[in-house]
């Protein structure tokens, strides 16, 4: 998209009325200001066309019903447009009363999955609700059915809803949980792990609540994210396992440090690591270290791209996402990527 063509775009965005005062994200404050709600209609359009022309992603099938959903749970919709003071790499969808923002996570160099996750964005960076939003309608539906209440997700869901979801199929299941149906019949959901995990630990089944703590931090079910580790370093500290403890806080931090679900220091002090990585990681993003990274023999492509993981790291752990947005996207435009360049810089 021509940048000329892109402010256009932005300033046709500007709408009048009233706004949701964003005074925090999660628990932290992160964006302060005005967030202005947008009408329903208004909104598929200006999302579908923020993911296509600027986030060069083909917007979910299920985009409207996602917003519709959101909606029922009581957000209000929000321009993909307002991005300040969160991770570049997060497409506003929704915000809470209690300012908690919904978005989309668009990888930067995303797999062979053709899912766009759900998550929720924090200061340290984001927290996975779903793997895709249809993954999300479809457990919105079944907590409500097995909380017998209104029925306003199910209508908000429409037609997408009712492909996945027929009222009264969780209690026709005679399954023992709600929790067991969701894994078993929609998806794996990070919070539904932990909350499995901790009822073993609750009933005095430490090895059940460990196997399931294992289970959860399987590469197959979450890769990319670190939050799995984290909680897996966490559990194993409540059982007194403080070696396991450490190893599996020092995976987490070979994950995206935006993904860890909490501070870095927070798991920094599970592994007893300190500060050392957060210097590992600063020679790294110095010239000294792409110099290095090249002497290796990687390509100039491959070293921006590394150096920008490496700056998104480091934002993480500072909660400086607009102070990196430039030099992010010179690093992704130097790696030859375009169009992640160009989203992370829109703002």
């Amino acid at each position: 998209m021509k940048p000329i063509r892109l402010m256009q775009r932005v300033a046709s965005l500007s709408v009048s009325g009233g706004g949701l005062p964003l005074h925090r994200i999660g628990a932290s404050d992160v964006c302060r200001g005005w967030i202005k709600n947008f009408s329903s209609e208004a909104t598929a359009s200006d999302h579908s066309v923020f993911l296509k022309e600027v986030a060069a992603l083909e917007p979910p099938a299920s985009l409207q019903a996602l917003l519709n959903v959101l909606q029922a749970k009581g957000e209000s919709v929000v321009s993909p447009y307002q991005r300040k003071g969160i991770i570049p790499l997060a497409v506003p969808l929704t915000v809470s009363q209690d300012g908690d923002m919904t978005a989309l996570l668009r990888w930067p160099t995303p797999g062979s999955s053709v899912n766009v996750p759900v998550v929720r964005v924090q200061r340290h960076g984001i927290l996975l609700l779903a793997k895709s939003p249809e993954e999300y309608i479809h457990r919105a539906l079944v907590e409500e059915d097995v909380a017998e209440s209104s029925g306003r997700i199910s209508e908000s869901a429409g037609s997408v809803g009712r492909s996945l979801y027929r009222l009264g199929e969780f209690k026709a299941s005679k399954m023992s949980s709600m929790d067991a149906y969701l894994m078993k019949n929609v998806g794996h959901f990070p919070d539904v792990f932990e909350r499995l995990a901790l009822r073993h630990l609750e009933k005095g089944d430490n090895i059940s609540a460990l196997v399931t703590g294992e289970y959860y931090a399987s590469k197959r079910h979450f890769p990319g994210f670190g939050r799995p580790y984290v909680f897996n370093a966490e559990l194993m500290l409540k059982v007194g396992r403080k070696k396991e403890a450490r190893d599996a806080a020092r995976c987490a931090l070979r994950s995206p440090w935006w993904t860890l679900g909490s501070s870095y220091a927070d798991v920094a002090r599970i592994a007893n690591c300190g500060e050392s990585q957060i210097k590992l990681m600063r020679e790294r993003a110095s010239d000294e270290g792409r110099q290095e990274d090249l002497l290796k023999g990687k390509s100039l492509e491959q070293v921006a791209v590394d150096q920008a993981g490496v700056l998104l790291d480091l934002a993480a752990v500072e909660c400086t996402w607009d102070d990196v947005r430039e030099q992010l996207a010179s690093h992704y435009k130097e790696g030859g990527l375009e169009d992640i360049s160009r989203f992370v810089s829109t703002a």
